[in-house]
This record gives structure tokens, C-alpha cells and sequence, in this order.
């Protein structure tokens, strides 16, 4: 029998690729990147063998997708930010019967959900940055899962997300499940994007942010799955949160009673509201 055995929400921001060179913004994200080293650190410590990345970066206009393929090696520069992430490096390892599990038990749960093992599908920086910074490399294999749903709902999310426990908990090994994206994802216009990497765009939204990572920490998950779908929509949530319905579907959803531990303080990034927070399992 398999086990889940440690979960995060973490960031993924280009900026913390940007600050480990050098010039100017060298350390601007030591924070950020700190927090994902020791989350890192406590994943390796957890035992698991696997970490899940749901990724807000894999974007889908139909149905879930799971990558299966067994090895990732090769450079990465990001089509969407090519200044902040250019030619890095990756080199990790995949489970494919884990991933073909995961697809499986959710498409039998009623959501159509896909595994593909192909060399020719990548990786993108929603999985590649967190794996960098939490130094996971080939200590633990990585299975990449869509989480930008373009026409999906957090409902269908929440029901992938508790049949990926299900798969995890018959298959053997153990498992990290890490939600990758933002809270509120409302980045600044094109024209001042550049002048305000520190600064909210939209006071509401940061209000919101800290309101749900209140709730998170209290243990109040009844509230904020109640209030996911419309915060989703209302502050531009990364991937419209579903990688946080997942995960809280892998959780138990409303009924899980973990308080969230905030490991990298709220932090904004080019108009965007980020964290890095572990959700412990009892």
C-alpha cells in the first residue's frame, strides 16, 4: 500500500532564476528561494519517493493530463518570460506507473484524464523552477499533472484530486503532492509591469490572499472551499486555482483538519500574490 506523506503550495516565479546570477537583482528573491530549499529539504525527509507537481503552467483546453514519460534531461528557456528563464538546465526522473495510476483511477472516477509517454512532451517551468530550487534533481522522481484548466471546474478538480489519493494510497511508495502556482495572478499592465515588480495590482486581491491564508492557518477549510470558486475568478487565480483543488482534494477537501505552515511569508511579484506554505498530514 502506498502512502501520502508531505504537501505544499509553493511559488514558481522567474524572478528567483534572475536572482541567482549575477547584476542587479542578485538575492532580490532569497526568501523565496530559501523557502523552496527547505521544502526541498523536509520532502527528501518525508521519505517520498515521487513528488506530483500540479503545474499551472500545463495549460488544458480539454481534459486532465498527466506526463508518464521516465526521464527528463535538457535546457529550458521560458517562451513566456525568455529575459528571466533562459537555458537552464534540468535533469529528473519520472514515474510512469504511478502516472498511468493517477490517470486511470480519475478517469474512472468519472473525469477524463490522460497519461502520455512521450519524449516529445516537456516540461514546463511551473514543474522545471520548483524542482531546481527544492534541489530535488534525481533524488526523487517527479510526475507532472496539468493544472491550468482553462474550461474545467474546481468541483471536476476536487474529484481529480481525491481519486489521485485514492491511486496513491494502492500503489506503492511514498508521495509528495506539491501545488504549484500563485494565490491571486492579476500581473500589471504591459506599460508598468517593469516599473513595479514589488507592488499588488489590485489592493482587493492582496486583502483576499491574506484572507484565504488565514483560514488556511486556523484550519477553517470548510470556508475556503466554500469560497475557492468565486476567489478563483475574482483575484485571476494562477491556472484559475485548480492546482489548490487538487491538492485539497488529495487532502480531503472540506474535511481535511491540517493548519497550514507558512514557510516563505505572503510576498508579491509583478502585481501577483505569492507563498510558499506546507500542509501537514495527520
Amino acid at each position: 500500500m502506498g502512502q501520502l506523506v508531505f504537501a505544499a503550495k509553493v511559488t514558481h516565479i522567474p524572478r528567483m532564476v534572475l536572482s541567482e546570477g549575477p547584476g542587479p537583482l542578485h538575492g532580490c528573491r532569497d526568501d523565496a528561494i530559501q523557502g523552496l530549499q527547505q521544502i526541498g529539504e523536509r520532502l527528501v525527509a518525508s521519505g517520498a519517493d515521487t513528488v506530483i507537481i500540479v503545474d499551472t503552467h500545463w495549460l488544458s483546453n480539454a481534459a486532465y493530463h498527466v506526463n508518464a514519460w521516465g526521464e527528463f534531461q535538457g535546457v529550458f528557456t521560458s517562451s513566456e518570460f525568455p529575459t528571466q528563464i533562459e537555458a537552464m538546465e534540468f535533469d529528473h526522473v519520472g514515474n510512469p506507473d504511478l502516472a498511468r495510476a493517477l490517470a486511470a483511477r480519475a478517469s474512472e472516477r468519472g473525469v477524463a484524464t490522460l497519461a502520455h509517454e512521450r519524449s516529445t512532451l516537456g516540461l514546463e517551468y511551473g514543474t522545471l523552477v520548483p524542482m531546481h530550487f527544492m534541489k530535488l534533481r534525481r533524488r526523487v522522481k517527479v510526475v507532472s499533472v496539468s493544472g491550468w484548466l482553462a474550461f474545467s471546474t474546481i468541483d471536476e478538480s476536487r474529484r481529480v484530486g481525491a481519486a489521485f489519493r485514492e491511486a496513491i494510497d494502492a500503489a506503492p511508495g511514498k508521495v509528495a503532492i506539491v501545488a504549484s502556482g500563485s494565490l491571486s495572478h492579476r500581473i500589471h499592465d504591459n506599460a508598468v509591469v517593469f516599473d513595479r515588480p514589488y507592488e499588488i495590482s489590485d489592493e482587493f486581491n492582496r486583502q483576499c490572499d491574506l484572507r484565504a491564508l488565514e483560514l488556511w492557518q486556523a484550519g477553517r477549510w470548510s470556508e475556503f472551499c466554500a469560497m475557492l470558486p468565486s476567489y478563483a475568478r475574482a483575484c485571476t487565480g494562477e491556472g484559475w486555482m485548480h492546482d489548490t483543488a487538487m491538492l485539497l482534494g488529495a487532502l480531503g477537501w472540506d474535511g481535511y483538519r491540517g493548519r497550514a505552515e507558512i514557510v516563505t511569508p505572503y510576498f508579491v511579484a509583478s502585481g501577483t500574490g505569492q507563498v510558499n506554505v506546507v500542509l501537514p498530514l495527520y
